[in-house]
């Protein structure tokens, strides 16, 4: 019988979650929901020097805002936890000791100093120093010391650390369900230290320990894991336990398509690189979000899904569900990925256009003091007219600004461009009709004034261009007519009388 799919994303709270890990949370968790299985989140925090107070709420609030939240994870159907490993260190020795008794690894008793002389001495030959079969029958260990002295150092409390015993001559053979076969020479392979003297597990022994006992059938994980995938490997088998299925994810380039994407790039090309704003504890220093700066998240859930996975066919917009269906493992690349940031914009306009109005319109009025006093419905009827070339709400005033106030000036350009000789004659006759007018609706306006303009063969434009002017102040916005009805007849008389006075 198979076992039941379970996958786990495991980030370090070593800071703000970049979106390289959101990608790999994500198609963790589209494969655990794709097979009816759990996708487990896991805090990998073995490096305590390194711990960033709030990370991990950070990690949770983006998980959440992406609405890809975990099954089970810290506070949250604990069946297999605690799921943060600070919490389970008491675990880890045992089973370090019981690779030794097995003859899978040794205590190490190397001090720094005597590694840094061999590194140096190394790089002073042209070569470089690993530790493995090669030289560790000439260090200080428990396979080059006797048992006594062994001994006599473990109870003189002396620091070691438990290293794996990574064999010669060999070649491994290791499957990945995106890279294929995957060969390995042992010999090339260094000792990996599994547990450290503060007594806390490294990652890889962590890692592996916890996946087989939270019983994690797939580790679907980013690139920069593929060279520690030997050891892992080697590990289980040590343990004389199934391994999970691999699966090693293509990394998130920069838009040039050369290198990893960094926050640096972010920065330079002005993007976010976070799924939230964070605010540095340390420095005080604040990074951008892409909740913050005003992307939806089915946007960048859509986004990111193609960063290195396509679905065969021509489609772009998939809402999670879809996404859900579509996803394979098979259809991932090799290859990098390159990060496109007008690509993300595009389907952040295209989400827009999905919002419902009326809570656009609450977040339009929110984050726009002078909107405190509007009625919400005439916000909604505004937002119906412009959100279609909007990208963010944040465009919302710049394109609706004269819905709500007169202009104070009018764009330079288009007043040389719209305003004539006999242009204030034209505008006169047109406030006069409009000011006769007692079916004020657009319709009856457009057809009103449209054929005002026809029966006395006056050029369109010689009409619409000023009218536009006067109500927006620039030849730019939605239709001229819906603006005179949201406005209003007796604004749209004042707006006109203001520009015959220029």
């Amino acid at each position: 019988m198979t076992k039941p799919v379970r996958v786990r994303f495991a980030p370090s709270p070593t800071g703000p979650l970049h979106i390289g890990g959101v990608r790999t949370a994500l198609f963790n968790y589209l494969f655990a929901k794709k097979h009816q299985g759990t996708f487990v989140l896991r805090i990998e925090d073995t490096d305590q020097t390194r711990y960033v107070e709030g990370a991990e709420a950070y990690i949770k609030e983006s998980l959440e805002w992406c609405q890809i939240p975990f099954d089970e994870g810290p506070n949250k159907k604990e069946k297999f936890g605690p799921y943060r490993q600070s919490e389970r260190k008491h675990l880890y020795k045992a089973y370090a000791e019981e690779l030794i008794a097995k003859g899978h690894a040794y205590y190490a008793f190397d001090t720094a100093d005597t590694l840094d002389f061999h590194r140096k001495d190394h790089e002073a030959n042209g070569k470089t120093f690993i530790y493995n079969w090669h030289n560790r029958l000439k260090l200080s260990n428990s396979l080059s010391l006797s048992a006594s002295e062994v001994r006599a150092k473990l109870d003189a409390g002396e620091d070691y650390v438990i290293r794996f015993k990574s064999p010669q001559d060999e070649t491994l053979h290791l499957q990945d369900l995106i890279r294929g076969d995957i060969k390995i020479d042992t010999n090339i392979l260094d000792d990996k230290v599994l547990f450290k003297s503060d007594g806390m597990p490294t990652y890889h022994l962590a890692n592996i320990v916890d996946d087989h006992l939270m019983e994690i059938t797939h580790v679907i994980r980013g690139e920069e894991w593929l060279p520690s995938l030997a050891l892992h490997y080697q590990l289980y088998n040590a343990f004389g336990w199934d391994a999970p299925e691999f699966a090693h994810l293509p990394l998130i380039l920069k838009p040039t398509g050369k290198g990893k994407l960094s926050k640096r790039d972010g920065d330079k090309l002005g993007f976010p690189v976070f799924p939230l704003e964070w605010k540095d504890p340390k420095t005080g220093d604040i990074s951008r979000g892409y909740r913050e700066d005003g992307y939806f998240p089915e946007a960048m859930v859509n986004f990111l899904a193609f960063l290195g996975w396509n679905p065969g066919t021509e489609q772009e917009i998939f809402s999670l569900d879809a996404l859900t269906d579509a996803f394979d493992l098979a259809r991932v690349n090799k290859a990098g990925a390159r990060f496109d940031p007008d690509k993300t914009k595009w389907f952040n306009h295209h989400y827009m256009q999905e919002q419902e109005n009326h809570a656009l319109a609450l977040e339009f009025q929110k984050t726009n003091v002078l909107l405190a006093d509007i009625d919400i419905q005439y916000i909604e009827m505004v937002v119906a007219l412009i959100k279609e070339r909007a990208t963010f709400i944040s465009d919302f005033w710049e394109l609706s600004h004269f819905f709500f106030m007169a202009p104070t000036a009018y764009d330079e350009k288009a007043f040389k461009k719209a305003m004539k000789d006999d242009t204030n004659e034209i505008l006169g006759t047109l406030k006069s009709l409009v000011s006769s007018l007692d079916d004020y609706t657009v319709d009856h306006l457009q057809n009103t004034i449209k054929g005002w303009i026809t029966s006395n063969n006056i050029g369109f434009g010689k009409v619409m261009m000023p009218l536009r002017l006067a109500l927006v102040g620039a030849l730019q916005g939605p239709d001229v007519f819906d603006i005179m009805f949201m406005i209003g007849k007796a604004e749209t008389v004042k707006r006109i009388d203001a520009l015959m006075a220029q």
